[in-house]
């Protein structure tokens, strides 16, 4: 067994872990079933991998998303770690390829959906694995009290019963009591074992503002506070709106969602990372597995669903752990619609049916058929063909996705490949005259094995990283190389897919487990009751109240949310609070001074001023000097 501190220093670059790490790893070295509770951004990824580098065998690692499992993937692999992920809508082939490097390449980690673990060939190859740890991902994804169910996460436990003695780790940002013991139930952990990071965020502010003009309050906050920013978004077309507006206003943005291609989102994400963008207006396709520390604001333009979406949502600020703020603009409407959005999400088990039936007319489907076949879906094209409301058909296909008869792929579900035209000799002779694409050449020959007989999957963004080169950059010499005849290049699909689960039956014999999506209507009621509470309540801190939701409770108040701002300015007794703002910054602008030089000047008794001081750190409006004096910042 390797030593874990070097494992960390070689591959990560870090000579100790951050808080509760090494614990949570000990214990999974251990062998012991291990359920780890991390806030967002809080490293949970290390707390399998490392385990597992340490060990002989295979990391099994169970994700609910294709373009997270992809972009660990990538970043295993440029550590020079042997890592590969498989999904729905890749070739066969291909999964055969992955599987056989499985069973015999030497592979520290396989990444796969759930939806795939059950199937005929996976179980058949599992047999032949030598699985050193189970690790699931997004693990409150398995409990049907979590905010996003998914009841392929509930056949994990099959896989931990047949490798009993191989410990399983279960990692998530967001659980509340009930799900932490669902969670370990379902999982069948042989003890319980929770280790659990407190969900207070000392450097992170959360206010809520009720305006009627969202579009003025995002760019007021803005222009207050410098530096990186999210923007989300309920809708595609909203996105695209806000970046509009910011931008009329001066403030450099751009938009994100799922139905750009690969390139404009890889390149909008880019621009972004690299602060060349300073706002990205997203919806919440946009923020899993980016790692970008210095966000320093986080909008929400209306509610989200849940607590648990908006906490994951607002923690992606101020993971390097300087002052942040996680900001939810609502209006009255936002809570009105609370009820609409209720019926919306649980159609009728009729239109529920309908949608069923419409889907097997619209693919051809034949009665008693259908079983594993999946197809290209929009869902647009398909509402408008059937005369129904999008939004209601995503709902009632989600519902049939829990009820396990079809699954909904992500848009970004494949992988573009390649194969070899050209003989060696050719191509050798291409790339010695054309040396703008020798690298691409020598990098797909070095890294593609078996690319003169198949093709063979590539990933432009790992070629682009390796040879410093743009994705686009990458994109256009792949097509080049196509046009020459050196070889056949095939980009990924970008859209999403229809799984049929199931063979077809007629619509009467249709049985919906009406019970369990009673009792999801339910808990969606009681999550959007909570979320809604959580914006209308004005006298407890905001801290509090989330952490509150996670079964976590605190003696202190965070005394940086807006409650808390406002419980201070509430609390004088001498002189108006601004007034005293308003003093402290044309002294503190002039010359930097000392609190007892400001006590004199301004003739401010002591309690007061001091809470006023407490304000203007807490929102960065002044800081100390080496010299022991205050001064303003502009």
């Amino acid at each position: 067994m390797s030593d874990i501190h070097q494992i960390l220093k070689q591959y990560w670059g870090f000579n100790s872990f951050r808080p509760l790490q090494e614990d949570i790893i000990r214990s999974v070295l251990e062998k012991k079933d291990t359920l780890a509770l991390l806030p967002t951004g809080g490293g949970k990824s290390v707390c399998f991998q490392v385990p597992a580098l340490a060990t002989e065998g295979l990391c099994l690692v169970v994700s609910p998303l294709i373009a997270l499992m992809r972009d660990q993937v990538r970043h295993l692999q440029q550590k020079g770690i042997k890592a590969a992920a498989i999904y729905t809508g890749m070739p066969y082939r291909q999964i055969d390829a992955l599987l056989d490097n499985c069973i015999y390449g030497d592979y520290k980690f396989l990444y796969i959906s759930p939806e795939r673990l059950n199937t005929e060939d996976f179980q058949v190859r599992l047999e032949k694995m030598k699985i050193s740890i189970l690790a699931v991902d997004e693990a409150h994804c398995i409990s049907q009290w979590g905010y996003d169910f998914r009841p392929s996460y509930q056949k994990i436990a099959s896989v931990h019963e047949k490798f009993r003695n191989t410990p399983v780790i279960a990692l998530t940002a967001t659980a509340t009591p009930e799900v932490v013991e669902d969670i370990q139930e379902k999982l069948k952990f042989r003890a319980k074992n929770v280790f659990k990071q407190s969900f207070v965020r000392k450097n992170l502010s959360y206010v809520v503002r009720q305006t009627p003009n969202k579009n003025q309050a995002m760019t007021d906050i803005l222009n207050k506070v410098q530096g990186s920013a999210i923007v989300y978004a309920h809708t595609r077309k909203k996105t695209k709106e806000y970046s509009d507006y910011l931008n009329r206003n001066k403030i450099k943005a751009d938009y994100y969602h799922a139905g750009l291609t690969s390139d404009e989102r890889s390149e909008k994400q880019d621009s972004w990372v690299k602060n060349k963008t300073r706002v990205i207006c997203c919806t919440n396709a946009f923020g899993m597995g980016i790692d970008k520390p210095d966000v320093r604001t986080v909008l929400h333009l209306g509610l989200t669903e849940s607590v648990e979406a908006y906490f994951q949502e607002a923690g992606r600020a101020g993971r390097d752990e300087n002052k942040a703020y996680a900001v939810q603009l609502v209006d009255n409407s936002d809570i009105i619609e609370v009820d609409k959005k209720i019926n919306e999400s649980f159609p009728s088990l009729d239109f529920i049916k309908s949608v069923y039936e419409a889907l097997c007319q619209h693919y051809r489907i034949a009665y008693n058929s259908g079983a594993n076949q999946n197809f290209d879906f929009d869902i647009r094209t398909f509402s408008d063909a059937f005369k129904l409301n999008p939004v209601k058909v995503y709902t009632a296909l989600k519902l049939l996705e829990q009820q396990e008869l079809i699954y909904l792929t992500e848009s970004i579900y494949g992988l573009s490949q390649v194969k070899a035209i050209a003989g060696k000799d050719v191509m050798y002779k291409f790339q010695s005259e054309n040396a703008l694409y020798e690298p691409l050449i020598k990098f797909i020959l070095r890294t593609s094995e078996g690319v003169f007989e198949d093709f063979v999957p590539v990933e432009e963004d790992a070629m682009a990283s390796r040879m410093k080169i743009s994705v686009a950059e990458t994109i256009t010499r792949l097509k080049a190389l196509h046009k020459f005849g050196i070889f056949n290049y095939q980009p990924r699909s970008e859209k999403p897919k229809i799984v049929f689960l199931k063979d077809r039956v007629k619509k009467e014999g249709l049985h919906l487990d009406i019970e369990f999506i009673k009792k999801r209507k339910t808990n969606f009621k009681e999550k959007l009751k909570a979320i809604r509470y959580y914006v209308t309540e004005n006298n407890v801190c905001r801290t509090r109240l989330l952490v509150k939701y996670f079964g976590e409770n605190v003696d202190e108040d965070c005394g940086i949310c807006d409650v808390c701002d406002a419980n201070k300015k509430a609390s004088f007794t001498g002189k108006d609070f601004s007034k005293i703002v308003a003093e402290l910054e044309a002294e503190l602008k002039h010359q930097p001074l000392a609190i007892e030089q400001l006590k004199e000047k301004l003739h401010i008794n002591s309690p007061d001023l001091n809470k006023v001081l407490e304000f203007l750190f807490d929102s960065g409006k002044i800081k100390r000097t080496p010299e022991a004096t205050l001064k303003w910042i502009e």
